[in-house]
């Protein structure tokens, strides 16, 4: 592993005119990339756009890939936005309707390191062939009804739509969708009738998008609200749950339901069994996940009994399905939540160096968790050292002033970058310039004992040499927070198959 991070941080890119209209996944991973628009580039010319427009493109290129909305609504959705913990409850969602029985299809975003994390089917990301035939089979479509050169979706809308092709392909029993950015203009509102939706911790986030307070965040985040759809929400600032409460009747929801952590304590031993903190964050996500699946499959008997399919142990359990119980097992939900896996969510990595401390936690609200989290779990005799990096335009002084006072031994700032060529890694390749200058910056913000570096190899090799020179037999405990991409970065050397074990 030396060798390879000495060689890794030596790597060149290779030319980027390679020729990509082919049908390998390789070529298709370059078109998504340098064809279609990126996704930093979509939150730079949004923000020019006018908002009506925006689902309406995404209803034309779903309807040119060869999708009517009778089939989109054929769907059984479940559809989850916010600020913090979004894709933790997707996950912990997904996980326990597998368990008990269902076939699942998830989306969501961003990924850490293959885009293929992004489409999963049953728990699994979806194959290079799987992916590959579905990437050319809609891409050429859009591509042959273009009316104009540049006639095509942007990196978010075209998985968005690609992945409805898988799931109406796999008919899936239920479709966990992750909302991208917001709610209200949000590629995935373009979905109609979800069966219930939920709305994680909200707090400040990409305010230049969606509003500069928490009422607008609110209000775009609740625009996934639907007619005779139950969402669920968990404790809110009174000023947002306002925005939810008033956004619920407005949108004709059947029920706005607030899943409190005290009044469901009797799922804490559930939560001690699978290894989720009762005191941290993830408590509150298993729980709303835990809300939201029990809906879904009241739902889900419910429509059975219609159509007859179901023998009459399903008519036993309406008599009784308000006890959650009756319907939803608690052991499936602990063995569920015990082995969900859900990377770069605080997420400890255990390796012969040091012990890695990985939370893609980017906003105000998710560092001071995130910080909460560390401090709770850390041994005080460890040396610890910090890698950070940020994504866009987030202000990076007011997340380094929380992490200051952790007093870390060394801090390392690196671009979301590996140092190691990969098809997978292209737009972070593209942004390398801009993120190395943004690194000398925060380097000069942080002062003593910080260092820049060009790439998340050099960082690693770094370490592992200071680790080799340390007398201490403790070891060096290593957080990796700030941003989402950088813990992919850093995964894609440490455990790029996403096992959560590592041989470095």
């Amino acid at each position: 592993m030396f060798t390879l991070l000495r060689r890794m941080t030596h790597n060149t890119f290779l030319s980027r005119s390679a020729h990509i209209n082919g049908s390998s996944y390789e070529e298709a991973i370059k078109a998504l990339s340098l064809t279609l628009q990126s996704n930093t580039t979509y939150l730079q010319s949004v923000k020019n756009t006018n908002d009506s427009t925006k689902l309406k493109e995404v209803e034309k290129y779903l309807l040119r890939s060869g999708i009517t909305f009778e089939q989109l609504n054929s769907l059984s959705v479940i559809h989850v936005a916010g600020t913090k913990g979004k894709g933790s409850t997707c996950a912990f969602t997904e996980a326990i309707l597998r368990q008990h029985g269902f076939s699942t299809g998830f989306f969501s975003s961003p990924h850490l390191v293959s885009v293929r994390e992004r489409i999963r089917l049953n728990g699994e990301p979806i194959s290079q062939a799987h992916f590959t035939h579905f990437f050319w089979n809609v891409y050429q479509r859009l591509e042959q009804k273009r009316e104009y050169e540049s006639d095509m979706p942007t990196y978010f809308k075209f998985l968005t739509i690609l992945t409805f092709h898988v799931f109406l392909e796999a008919n899936v029993d239920v479709a966990i969708i992750e909302v991208g950015i917001g709610g209200e203009l949000d590629c995935t509102n373009i979905l109609q009738n979800p069966i219930c939706v939920g709305i994680t911790s909200l707090g400040l986030e990409h305010t230049s998008l969606l509003g500069n307070t928490l009422e607008e965040i609110a209000y775009q985040k609740s625009g996934i609200f639907k007619p005779h759809t139950i969402a669920f929400t968990v404790p809110q600032p009174e000023s947002a749950m306002h925005i939810l409460q008033k956004r619920a009747i407005e949108r004709k929801c059947r029920d706005l339901r607030i899943v409190s952590t005290t009044e469901d304590c009797k799922w804490n031993d559930i939560f001690s069994l699978a290894g989720i903190d009762i005191k941290s964050v993830q408590q509150q996500n298993a729980l709303l996940s835990i809300s939201i699946a029990h809906e879904w499959m009241k739902s889900h008997y419910d429509q059975s009994i219609i159509n007859n399919k179901y023998t009459n142990d399903f008519y036993n359990l309406q008599s009784e399905k308000n006890d959650l119980s009756q319907i939803i097992s608690p052991n499936k939900v602990a063995t569920a939540l015990m082995n969900c896996k859900w990377p770069a969510r605080m997420q400890i990595l255990r390796t012969s160096v040091a012990d890695f401390f990985l939370d893609g936690a980017h906003t105000i609200e998710s560092i001071i968790n995130c910080i909460s989290w560390f401090k709770r779990i850390s041994r005080g005799t460890s040396s610890k050292f910090l890698i950070f990096n940020i994504s866009g335009d987030r202000n990076s002084l007011e997340l380094l002033k929380l992490l200051k006072p952790l007093n870390f031994d060394r801090v390392y700032f690196a671009p979301n970058y590996t140092g190691v060529i990969s098809v997978e890694d292209l737009s972070n390749y593209m942004l390398l310039d801009e993120q190395r200058r943004k690194c000398k910056k925060h380097c000069a913000l942080w002062g003593d004992n910080s260092v820049s570096k060009n790439t998340v190899a050099e960082v690693l090799y770094d370490i592992k040499k200071h680790v080799s020179q340390m007398d201490s037999h403790d070891k060096v405990e290593v957080l990796v927070t700030g941003s989402l991409h950088l813990n992919g970065a850093v995964l894609a050397i440490l455990d790029p198959n996403l096992s959560m074990t590592s041989d470095f």
